[in-house]
């Protein structure tokens, strides 16, 4: 071999291991955002079959959350004492516990107890994800990266509806549904094992701590939260899952009473919604890295996602053409993901990554905590088109914390971000 030619092998043995990495890791975010939807899709199931109004779903949805936000932020520090590698793997394995819980509940508590255990599982991926991402993907293709992991997410919220669904159809029985979770679990859990060595960020380095990089002063664990920046991007997260909230909970049965269209015509507008995300994402991608401002990037993004919420929320479209519409406001939400993620990155000092992606992206199970009954309640008081306006008005509120992040970054800091 020539000299010549070792940089372009070197090249080319980066983009392998990038590559499975980045694959990997979207395997794993896309299940964390499966068993997001492990109760919602049936639903009208547990209405059925145990009494439940729509609150006490939306409570089921803010147990999983408020342990998820609660886990998160601490995941963060462990990921960043421990490593990241091993707290993924007892994630997945909370994953199988919780769909045991759910097949075999006979009441709310039942349920309950699959939502907590689904939370705990939940609460590690943001930390556990981007840290593994940071420290193994080069930065060539760490936009790209951030791309395919807010794809598979969509895709893992895409999927769960219909295999949920489909299963307890097909089955005959919902509960045959949630073996098919546990499994589906177990072999995410089979294949990172084997590929194991490709998400070790033991042998990987944030970009802060490479050769050449500035020495970064020993600080107090807790002085990130000081940043005004990671408490804007907190509420970015926190107004942005607000509106997400709105839709993967009560999308279906709020068009089925705003328009009078049967459940069977809305039950995968939430697939339709993530699926749109996903060609947002997709887009996203390649937008985020020709674009000079991200914070533009986000506020026309989730505009047009905010514009085509309120349009389903007036009443004034034909019934399925009002389904169509929210499915399609996705794409906008999705079109933001790729400069959300590098507004995080850029907002995470040295050091304190784990940290930093674990105290944000609380805000999004915060979102879903609150949000849940609250839209929960406005469709068992007959207000369906509140459950899209309100989700409108939390995309322009978030418009505004995406922005104002970029008064609060300090000046050196947005410059070495560059």
């Amino acid at each position: 071999m020539t000299t010549a030619s070792l940089p372009l092998a070197a090249e080319t043995t980066q983009a392998r291991r990038d590559i499975a990495t980045i694959s990997l890791i979207g395997l794993a975010h896309g299940c964390s955002h499966f068993f997001h939807m492990l109760l919602p899709p049936l639903f009208p199931v547990f209405i059925r079959e145990f009494g439940l109004s729509y609150a006490e779903l939306g409570l089921l949805v803010s147990t999983f959350f408020i342990i998820s936000g609660l886990g998160q932020a601490m995941a963060g520090f462990l990921v960043d004492r421990t490593g990241a590698r091993p707290v993924l793997f007892a994630a997945l394995s909370c994953f199988v516990l919780a769909s045991v819980a759910a097949g075999l509940a006979t009441g709310f508590g039942g349920l309950l107890v699959a939502a907590a255990l689904a939370g705990l599982g939940n609460a590690p991926f943001h930390p556990v994800d981007f840290t593994i991402l940071n420290k193994r993907v080069s930065p060539a293709r760490l936009g790209h990266a951030f791309s395919v992991h807010g794809i598979t997410g969509n895709l893992g919220w895409a999927l769960a509806p219909v295999f949920l669904i489909g299963l307890a159809q097909l089955s005959g029985n919902w509960r045959y549904a949630y073996l098919g979770t546990a499994l589906a679990a177990l072999a995410v859990i089979a294949l990172l094992w084997f590929k194991r060595a490709a998400i070790d960020d033991t042998q990987g380095s944030w970009s802060h701590d490479k050769a050449g990089a500035a020495p970064v002063k020993d600080e107090h664990p807790m002085a990130f939260l000081r940043l005004p920046s990671v408490w804007l991007c907190f509420s970015f997260f926190f107004f942005g899952t607000t509106a997400l909230t709105a839709i993967q909970s009560f999308a279906s049965p709020a068009l089925s009473q705003l328009y009078g269209l049967a459940a069977e015509a809305t039950a995968f507008v939430v697939t339709g919604y993530m699926l749109c995300g996903a060609v947002g994402m997709v887009i996203g991608g390649f937008w985020v890295a020709r674009s000079a401002s991200l914070e533009r990037n986000i506020a026309i993004a989730l505009a047009l996602g905010a514009a085509l919420l309120a349009l389903a929320a007036s009443g004034w479209v034909p019934p399925m053409l009002a389904a169509t519409v929210v499915a399609l406001a996705g794409f906008g939400t999705g079109l933001a993901g790729p400069s959300r993620d590098m507004l995080i990155k850029r907002a995470a000092p040295p050091g304190a990554t784990g940290r930093v992606y674990g105290t944000v992206y609380s805000g999004l199970d915060l979102g879903f905590a609150l949000a849940a009954p609250i839209f929960g309640a406005m469709m068992d008081k007959g207000h369906p088109g509140a459950v899209f306006m309100g989700a409108a008005l939390a995309l322009l509120l978030a418009i505004a914390a995406a922005n104002l992040v970029q008064l609060a970054q300090p000046k050196k800091a947005l410059q070495s971000a560059a």
